[in-house]
């Protein structure tokens, strides 16, 4: 079959009510939290193969590697990947992407869909998607809506003009409103009366469709997107969209700016599990509890408890819960979470609480990602830290020099190719070498495995932003991290 629609994933947010697994260094998305697929990972396969062109992505700057990385690890290439100088919601974004398509391939169909969701049956969702194909090639926006199996407060809904079919056959109607986030009381009314169903902000459209609906309701915005997409610059296969022209820009989201102003909506019914995993609650719902309604992950135990969901994130850990009910524990190396199952969509409030106090573990991993690899660090004093610095096959650090600081590396498993000043050697497992403060160095991989080492750093400042680069494949500017 020829490829006919092509995905966009927004790749974007903080996931702060999955804290502290989520955080803004590394959202949800990019995390295993319901199988061995990160959530981005499965999203991108899920609409992956026939019917499907490579998908495009739009994500921030911080992250193009991690997308890069992740796509390669699961046999995806990406047909393009935009970089946001910053967050500005879902419209600018979608708009983006399509101006994008639409340069490529006139009147193309995309389909817009968040990286972060859990939908079990991809069969299912890509065939609902190819029955709303007719539907976006006679000029509808198309929207789907979700089978809603509890009355959920945390969600927008889609009021039908008609109940879907008892079998929830994919049958395109007119979308007759959308819903905001309801209280309680209205919630269980629309879903007691089975002609609403759940937004899940899945759209599909003919790139020419959207960019009219653009033209009509949002003329403004419409200009800064092109001038940021026709002033985006190339980089290292990356798309920049222009800064400038970004920043002009409102925060919107596209059902604000188009969707709820549109009168060619329709609205497509999905039966199948989904779910936005948009809370600790959702990831017990979604990991399948045991008939105590018991969920574990890594090396947790659950002791004479019920309805309660126990993580812990690192191998070196042992989290064991006694006699808890309706109780999320979630343990990673620098920070625990213990909540009341029913306060799951408080957890924002601690990553407030932590942010006011200047607290790293608000935003920030102990694990830090970079374009070559990762470090963490094992432990630090006032004139020195010490970190394990993982390098990927065939990477390589930044040709660069730091002012306040000398380091020893000791590798640990591989072989690193070290470059000091006009030195070039092989360092092998269990040898080391030394970097004097000032020394022009490089660390590469050359290998096809990765290649571990301890890093001791010794001087009066130590912070990432020490870096004096000189050269980087990585095309990033003084200062950069890593």
């Amino acid at each position: 079959m020829t490829s006919n629609v092509h995905p966009l994933l927004l790749c974007g947010g903080s996931g702060t009510r999955l804290w502290p697994l989520s955080r803004k260094s590394y959202p949800k998305q990019f995390a295993q939290l319901t199988g061995d697929q990160s959530l981005f990972q499965a999203s991108a396969l899920r609409l992956a193969g026939d019917g499907f062109a490579d998908p495009m992505i739009v994500t921030g700057s911080d992250f193009r590697f991690v997308v890069k990385e992740q796509l390669t690890d699961v046999g995806l290439t990406p047909d393009a990947i935009l970089i946001e100088p910053f967050g500005r919601n879902t419209a600018p974004a979608i708009l983006a992407g399509a101006l994008m398509l639409e340069a490529q391939a006139p009147g193309a169909l995309m389909l817009v869909a968040p990286s972060d969701h859990v939908i079990p049956d991809a069969d299912r969702f890509r065939a609902v998607v190819q029955a709303a194909i007719p539907a976006a090639n006679d000029g509808q926006l198309v929207t789907f809506g979700i089978r809603p199996d509890r009355a959920e407060t945390g969600y927008g809904w889609l009021e039908l003009s008609t109940p879907p079919s008892d079998d929830f056959a994919p049958d395109a109607q007119p979308l007759k409103a959308f819903v905001e986030k309801p209280d309680t009381a209205t919630a269980k009314q629309m879903f007691d009366s089975g002609t609403y169903l759940w937004n899940a902000g899945i759209f599909l459209f003919s790139t020419t469709t959207l960019i009219k609906a653009f033209e009509a309701h949002a003329s403004a915005m419409l200009a800064d997107v092109r001038t940021a997409v026709s002033a985006a610059q190339t980089d290292i296969g990356f798309y920049r969209l222009d800064e400038q022209a970004w920043e002009k820009l409102e925060d919107d989201s596209i059902d604000y700016a188009v969707m709820e102003k549109a009168s060619n909506l329709s609205v497509v019914p999905y039966g199948g599990a989904w779910s936005d995993l948009g809370g600790w609650d959702a990831v017990w719902r979604e990991s399948g509890p045991d008939v105590d309604g018991i969920v574990t992950n890594g090396p947790a135990t659950a002791l004479d408890c019920k309805n309660t969901l126990l993580r812990a994130e690192d191998d070196g850990q042992a989290l064991i819960g006694i006699g808890l009910e309706d109780i999320i524990a979630v343990a990673m190396p620098d920070a625990v979470l213990i909540a009341h199952k029913d306060r799951a969509q408080d957890v924002k409030k601690a990553v407030s609480a932590l942010k006011e106090q200047d607290a790293l573990q608000a935003e920030s991993l102990p694990r830090d990602y970079r374009p070559w690899g990762w470090f963490e660090s094992l432990g630090t004093g006032t004139r020195f830290q010490v970190k394990r610095i993982v390098v990927n096959p065939g990477a390589a650090l930044s040709l660069q020099s730091h002012k306040h600081r000398a380091e020893h590396w000791i590798v640990v498993e591989g072989t690193a190719k070290v470059t000091i000043d006009d030195e070039v050697k092989l360092v092998e497992e269990n040898q080391s070498v030394y970097i004097p403060l000032g020394a022009v160095h490089r660390m590469e991989n050359p290998s096809d495995k990765p290649m571990v080492l301890i890093e001791v750093q010794t001087g009066n400042y130590l912070g990432e932003d020490d870096i004096v680069r000189y050269e980087d494949i990585y095309a990033r500017g003084q200062g950069a991290k890593g």
